[in-house]
């Protein structure tokens, strides 16, 4: 097949991969109440049909390069859309909640090898001139999925049945499937590498443990010593999985990579300021919702102005990075997230619609440039041969910098909240104001992260169009 065709149409098949898979790992939410009331069962019994579906993910994303590398990109990437179509298949006919996490646990493996290995082809198909174009296009779907979730999920529950959010995946997945297997390259890795039996154990362990604890955050089903002692395990599985890695001849996740700075940078620094982009789809639903008395359906609609932001970001980012380079661009931009966030603290009741779309379009349009650099710069220095390697380090922190996003938003909510009921609008509305104002300081700090990055770095990418 020429290749002109492959990197015409690849970006479609990771982005249609991509968007299923961030829609659905919010939509469920919407849902739960109508599908404990058919099935017959308490909302909160269902708590495990969310986190099944997250300590998948922390399980399967470390695996995804090694398998990658050893099966081949097309194979491994084609058997994860399968997988992740059939579990949602599953999921529609599931007839009890054992039968549902057991295959939102399906789900969440094949979710969990389809990004990073769709990443692993796109970073070694395009070349380092065109790679910020591809990026560009396929990180789209991961801005609107999230805020599209809600919306959607809202309207097929009160339209239709909830077993239809599940079953809107399969055309979506046979599309991909039928995509990946005509265009997608099957890429091998250039040694193959002994599976570190010992460093999965390790790692795995660790961040399934604290995703879990970041999911379950703010419940009182465990006690505070509870929770301390299991976060003391999970960070002492990671230290020790770190100590592992430096010995290790072909550890799971080669932590030698953040010795490259813009690696380094992109990844671990830009840890932090996803910490405020990952508290705002929790966040905006509550403040609309609970402060504001919207009902969820128009709560949906007025998450839409982000997304509509984030797909016109796609036309001029590049220009911008061009002209400025990612160094001015990421301090900058970090800065006006904070103050984006941060600005949602003036929302009351008797704000106008227009200023709250101004406001979600603003943000939308921010934090599209934001994930644009952080995941195009990320690859700027890597060679091909640490493709498969850097993805999977950049997927699998990328899914605990969320995770803490959701801890801190719900921590600092409930703080500021208090002992007063959930019920009283006035209370909530400014425990959410004081959350917002927060999570926008955390946010702009973490523009100094990018401090250390050279005015030159990344240029064979933001410079080469």
């Amino acid at each position: 097949m020429p290749q002109s065709d492959v990197k015409r149409y690849l970006p479609w098949v990771v982005a249609a991969a991509l968007f299923m898979e961030q829609l659905d790992s919010t939509i469920v939410n919407t849902a739960v109440p109508a599908m404990a009331l058919s099935l017959q069962v308490t909302p909160l019994s269902l708590k495990a049909v969310v986190t099944s579906y997250i300590l998948s993910l922390a399980v399967g994303i470390p695996l995804s390069g090694w398998v990658a590398d050893r099966y081949g990109t097309r194979r491994v990437f084609s058997l994860a859309v399968i997988t992740f179509t059939l579990a949602s298949m599953l999921c529609g006919m599931a007839v009890n909640v054992p039968m549902l996490v057991a295959a939102r646990v399906l789900q969440g493996l094949g979710a969990a090898l389809m990004l990073p290995v769709g990443r692993i082809t796109i970073v070694r198909t395009f070349p380092k001139s065109e790679l910020l174009s591809a990026m560009n296009f396929v990180i789209i779907p991961a801005l609107i999925g999230p805020l599209l979730g809600p919306l959607v999920g809202g309207l097929i529950v009160h339209w239709l049945s909830w077993r239809v959010i599940f079953f809107v995946n399969i055309p979506v997945g046979l599309m991909a499937l039928y995509l990946s297997q005509r265009f997608m390259p099957n890429y091998y890795g250039e040694i193959q590498r002994p599976l570190d039996i010992v460093g999965l154990i390790l790692f795995c362990s660790g961040t399934a443990l604290l995703s879990w604890l970041l999911e379950i955050f703010g419940q009182h089903e465990l006690g505070t010593n509870a929770i301390v002692a299991l976060f003391a395990v999970s960070m002492a599985l990671l230290v020790a999985y770190c100590f592992h890695a430096k010995d290790y001849a072909y550890p799971l996740l080669n932590l030698v990579l953040f010795k490259i700075r813009t690696f380094r940078v992109s990844v671990a620094g830009g840890f932090v300021t996803r910490l405020g982009m990952g508290a705002i789809p929790f966040l905006l639903p509550l403040l609309y919702q609970l402060g504001l008395g919207l009902p969820a359906w128009q709560s949906g609609l007025l998450m839409m102005p982000s997304a509509l932001a984030a797909m016109g970001m796609k036309m001029i980012a590049t220009r911008i990075l061009a002209m400025f380079g990612y160094r001015r661009i990421l301090i900058a931009n970090t800065l006006m997230i904070g103050c984006a966030i941060s600005s949602f603290a003036i929302i009351t009741p008797a704000t106008p619609l227009a200023v709250i779309v101004l406001l979600s379009f603003t943000m939308g349009f921010f934090n599209s440039l934001q994930f644009t650099c952080m995941n195009s710069m990320a690859y700027a220095d890597i060679q091909p041969a640490d493709s498969s390697m850097a993805s999977t380090i950049a997927s699998s922190l990328q899914q605990l910098s969320m995770s803490f996003g959701l801890a801190c938003g719900l921590l600092l909510t409930s703080w500021f909240l208090g002992a007063l009921p959930q019920s009283d609008h006035a209370a909530i509305l400014g425990a959410l104001h004081h959350a917002f104002i927060c999570m926008g300081v955390i946010t702009a700090l973490s523009a100094l992260t990018f401090s250390s990055l050279d005015v030159r770095d990344g240029e064979n990418v933001s410079r080469a169009h």
